[in-house]
């Protein structure tokens, strides 16, 4: 086996997007839209004066 030259190591590229990334993507995006959600709820039951007795 060839070790890799100090060189050769800086210049080695990474990959795109990966599918751990994408993952962690939506994942995000998905909480801010439920966070979203969940405030838009709690201020639509503050205005029309709704709670749960």
């Amino acid at each position: 086996m060839q070790k890799l030259t100090k060189e050769e190591l800086f210049a080695i590229k990474g990959g795109s997007i990966s599918g751990t990334m994408v993952n962690a993507i939506t994942k995000m995006l998905t909480t801010i839209y439920d966070l979203g959600r969940s405030i838009g709820s709690t201020i639509r039951r503050l205005i029309d004066n709704d709670f749960c007795s």
